[in-house]
C-alpha cells in the first residue's frame, strides 16, 4: 500500500512567504502519517485572484526559485514525491505551473493547457502533454484544475500508463442546486472510474478577494468513489489515504469489459450532423 496525502491550503495573493510556509506544514504533517505523495494545490505560491497580469508577473519565479527549490528539501528530507502548483516565469512568460520533486530533485514541470476564465488574460497555456512520470510510487501523472473537464486530456495519461493523477486546483464556488454539490467533485470522480486510475485532487480554502473556494480536496480510487474527502469545508486540511496503486494497471471493468480495450477510437472522430 502506498499512503497517498493531499493538502488543502489557506491561500492568499501576494503571501508568498505564508503560503510556502502553509505548504511547508502541511507536508511535514503528511509525512508523520507515512504519506509517500503530497498533492498541493494551484498557484501555491501567489495565490489565485491577480488584480491585473502585472501582479502574477511580480509574483512568478522560477522552477527553480523558492518554492520549488523548498519542495526539493522537503522531498529529500522525508523521502517521498511531492506534486504542487506555482506562478511561474520561464523565458519571459508567466505560466500556470506543476512541479514534480522527489528525492532526486525536480523530475517535472506541467504548465496548464486549459485555461479557466481571466486565467487567458494572466497566463501563457502550455504547449506539452500532461506528464506520466515513473517515481519510487508509482506512475504519476499531472495536471491542474480546468485541465480536468477535458475527458480526452484525462484519457491521454491514463492510456501512458498513469496509476494516480495528482492534480492541483482552485476551484471557485458556484451556484448548485439544493442538495447537490459541485460538479467539479464528479469530473474528478468520472475521471478516475472511466480510466480506473487514482485521482487525489487538493484544493484550497480561504476566500481570496471575494471568490469563495469549493474546498473539494479528495483522494478517489479506480471504482470512481472517493477513499478520502471530499472535505467541502472552508479550513486547511490534510487527508490520507492507503492506495493500491498496482490495482490500477488493472483496467477491467467486468468479466467481459476493460477500460481500454473496449474502446473504438476508429468511431470517435468528429463526423457529420445528420440532418432529419
Amino acid at each position: 500500500m502506498t499512503r497517498v496525502a493531499v493538502a488543502q491550503l489557506a491561500l492568499q495573493v501576494g503571501r508568498a512567504d505564508e503560503n510556502r510556509a502553509a505548504a511547508t506544514a502541511a507536508v511535514v504533517e503528511a509525512a508523520a502519517t507515512g504519506a509517500r505523495l503530497v498533492v498541493l494545490p494551484e498557484l501555491v505560491n501567489s495565490g489565485y485572484v491577480f488584480s491585473d497580469p502585472a501582479e502574477a508577473r511580480a509574483l512568478a519565479e522560477p522552477a527553480d526559485g523558492r518554492t520549488v527549490s523548498e519542495w526539493v528539501r522537503l522531498a529529500r528530507a522525508h523521502d517521498l514525491v511531492i506534486v504542487g502548483g506555482f506562478c511561474e516565469l520561464v523565458g519571459g512568460q508567466v505560466r500556470n505551473s506543476q512541479a514534480m520533486v522527489d528525492s532526486g530533485g525536480l523530475r517535472a514541470v506541467y504548465r496548464k493547457v486549459h485555461l479557466w476564465d481571466a486565467e487567458q488574460d494572466v497566463f501563457v497555456p502550455g504547449e506539452d502533454l500532461a506528464p506520466v512520470v515513473d517515481t519510487m510510487i508509482g506512475r504519476v501523472a499531472m495536471m491542474v484544475c480546468y485541465d480536468l473537464e477535458f475527458p480526452e486530456w484525462v484519457r491521454s495519461v491514463g492510456l501512458r500508463g498513469a496509476d494516480v493523477l495528482a492534480v492541483s486546483t482552485n476551484w471557485p464556488v458556484s451556484p448548485v442546486p439544493r442538495g447537490e454539490r459541485s460538479v467539479l467533485i464528479a469530473h474528478a470522480q468520472v475521471a478516475a472510474a472511466s480510466n480506473r486510475m487514482f485521482v487525489a485532487v487538493a484544493d484550497r480554502c480561504s476566500a481570496e478577494r471575494g471568490v469563495g473556494w469549493v474546498s473539494g480536496s479528495l483522494i478517489i480510487g479506480p471504482g470512481g468513489y472517493p477513499l478520502a474527502g471530499p472535505v467541502l469545508q472552508d479550513r486547511p486540511t490534510v487527508l490520507v489515504a492507503d492506495c493500491d496503486l498496482s490495482t490500477a494497471r488493472d483496467k477491467s471493468s467486468g468479466p467481459r469489459n476493460d477500460v481500454h480495450r473496449d474502446r473504438r477510437p476508429d468511431l470517435y472522430a468528429t463526423g457529420e450532423t445528420v440532418s432529419p
